[in-house]
């Protein structure tokens, strides 16, 4: 083995030095930490959410009186006979038997100075027969059999015929109890009534029957609807209203009522005019919000009225406009041309920070990596229908770190080029919605009631940002109008 020439150790020493600290070099350079600045401090926010206007909401209601005249018709019975007919007479004060069938003919609705008119055609058959008797008052006795029966519209001479008709008034109370005036009208026959015993003509004590037997009815049906109250059907509808039901493509809509109105009918031909109101702070959220059921209250307006005037705040997470950024951003190369260095945006994250404003987190890659945060505000440029963070700039915490360990960075270039894609157009999304909400307005919503109507513009009035989500307020006018043609119980 030979002996090494003069300075190999020093040279081989030498390399062996360079090398390690080249290695040291690499192994430092690859185990630098990336650029990680604390996130913004998020203490203190300062946001504060304007009170909702109130919304009006006034829907105009036609019903057909042929709608309510097709409900009677299943109601109102079509046969009325006296107890046990056709066997069995009734005996009025010991001198009179009687028996008979009312049959009713179709209804018929009109009105007339703001009341409704109902009349039908009666045909009637009547059999009896009559007796002397002494006495008076409940102590009377037949002193006579009873004569041979007699009829009246049996057989061939056919079913006597009389117009029956009734006026009403309906209304309804603050507290949701039915106001009702019914009158029956003078009947009026259009046969005579005539009977075996002397041919007598007794047309007008039939009249005067029927007439008995109306106002009994027309008792009855003020005795019914005195003691009726609607409160319990609009306290389920007050409840839908409080409740949270998805709307598809943005959430949940909360209608949150406080007022409700119900003007008084007016009747015209063959109308039912009447206006069905409400006034509400609604709210639309992607996530379902908690149910608050409060009472109905009393009616506060009877005044006529129509169209709407609606204010609703949407309420979104961050998450599609981070999603938007980020895809428009991914691979994204800012070349810095003074320096040399660049950066490769690889992900974008919005959410809310103080004072209104909105934090950008930026992931980069490049000359180096890590991560940093800018900060701006959210403004609506109504002009051009867009959503933009403006005002960007360094977070304090981001722009101090970078000073003193990557100076570079720190560059006007980045803030720039981030600005030009913090701009989200909105014109889509609000034709989108007006498209949904105006398809929504006209349909059947429920069998027989026809809805129609349209928004007459959808705008945005104001951007609010919070820390875990952004409230953006639309206010809408328009009219919607509900035709009922067919009345379901």
């Amino acid at each position: 083995m030979g002996i090494p020439p003069k300075g190999f150790y020093a040279r081989t020493l030498r390399r062996g030095q360079f090398l390690l600290l080249l290695t040291v070099l690499l192994v430092l350079a690859s185990c630098a930490k990336k650029i990680s600045p604390e996130k913004p401090s998020l203490s203190g926010t300062v946001s504060q959410l304007d009170s909702l206007p109130l919304s009006d909401i006034d829907i105009p209601v036609k019903i057909p009186l042929k709608s309510i005249q097709a409900m009677a018709e299943k109601e109102v019975d079509l046969v009325y006979t006296s107890p046990g007919w056709p066997y069995d007479y009734v005996v009025d004060d010991c001198e009179s038997r009687y028996m008979y069938r009312f049959r009713r003919g179709p209804l018929l609705m009109s009105a007339e100075n703001n009341r409704l008119r109902l009349s039908f055609t009666g045909y009637y058959q009547l059999a009896g027969s009559q007796r002397i008797c002494t006495g008076t008052g409940s102590n009377r006795s037949p002193l006579t059999p009873w004569s041979p029966t007699c009829t009246c519209g049996v057989g061939a001479e056919g079913e006597r015929k009389v117009n029956v008709a009734f006026t009403a008034q309906l209304g309804l109370r603050r507290d949701y109890g039915v106001d009702a005036s019914i009158q029956p009208l003078e009947p009026v026959p259009l046969d005579k009534c005539t009977v075996c015993f002397w041919s007598q003509d007794i047309t007008k004590t039939v009249m005067e029957r029927l007439r008995a037997q109306m106002d009994e009815a027309r008792r009855g049906m003020l005795d019914s609807l005195k003691v009726l109250n609607l409160r319990p059907y609009f306290q389920q509808a007050w409840n839908i209203m409080n409740t949270a039901y998805p709307v598809y493509g943005y959430g949940y809509l909360q209608i949150n009522p406080e007022k409700i109105r119900i003007s008084r009918l007016i009747t015209y031909k063959d109308t039912i005019f009447l206006t069905a109101g409400i006034s509400a702070r609604p709210v639309v959220s992607q996530t379902k919000p908690s149910e608050r059921m409060t009472l109905l209250p009393e009616i506060s307006d009877f005044t006529p009225r129509s169209g709407f005037n609606l204010y609703a705040d949407a309420i979104m997470n961050y998450d599609s406009l981070s999603a938007i950024m980020s895809a428009q951003l991914h691979k994204k190369r800012i070349d810095l041309d003074q320096s040399g260095h660049h950066i490769i945006v690889e992900h974008c994250e919005i959410f809310g920070g103080d004072r209104e404003k909105l934090v950008l987190k930026v992931d980069f890659s490049g000359s180096s990596a890590g991560t940093f945060y800018l900060v701006g505000k959210p403004v609506y440029q109504a002009d051009q229908k867009r959503l933009a963070i403006e005002q960007l700039e360094f977070d304090i915490k981001s722009k101090d770190l970078l000073v003193k360990t990557a100076s570079w960075l720190f560059n006007r270039k980045i803030l720039h080029t981030l600005q030009q894609y913090t701009r989200f157009d909105l014109l889509e999304y609000e034709q989108d919605m007006l498209n949904r909400i105006n398809a929504q307005v006209n349909r059947e919503p429920y069998p027989g009631v026809q809805m129609s109507g349209s928004i007459r513009e959808l705008t945005l009035e104001k951007i609010y940002s919070f820390r875990e989500m952004l409230v953006v307020r639309f206010h809408s006018t328009g009219r919607i109008n509900l035709q009922v043609n067919q009345i379901n119980f």
